[in-house]
């Protein structure tokens, strides 16, 4: 497979992964054990954004893209609509702070509507069986 195409490949996967970290816990409603994967990658994605650490797979993509024989992000779809998304211009670290920030707060209130919500269903199965 070209170095390119793995190149865009990741960068798919880090996009993904960045919406799966802040939205990832509304799929928690729909499968609850899904909380013991999202839990550690919500986790991971703020701990970098406060550290102000680089994504492994930042590496990896620039990686492939020198092997492509590539320097940048000077062309195609992925290049021109997602880096942006994942790769921000003027990433200081107080905005790292504030996406980090934001992170834990949306997915604060989500696992809180998780929790009524399991806690609710909880009762009335409980006053069924009672």
């Amino acid at each position: 497979m070209p170095y390119a195409l793995l190149a865009d490949l990741t960068l798919l996967l880090h996009a993904t992964f960045i919406l799966f970290v802040v939205f990832g816990g509304l799929l928690v409603f729909w499968r609850h054990l899904l909380a013991w994967f999202h839990i550690p990658c919500a986790l991971w994605g703020m701990l970098i954004e406060f550290q102000g650490w680089i994504c492994p797979l930042t590496y990896l993509e620039n990686d492939l893209r020198t092997a492509a024989g590539r320097s940048g992000y000077d062309s195609g779809f992925i290049d021109h609509y997602l880096v942006p998304l994942v790769y921000p211009s003027g990433l200081t670290p107080e905005l790292q702070l504030q996406l980090g920030l934001a992170v834990l707060l949306i997915n604060v209130i989500i696992y809180t509507l998780v929790w009524r919500r399991m806690r609710t269903k909880s009762k009335r199965i409980s006053h069924r069986v009672g």
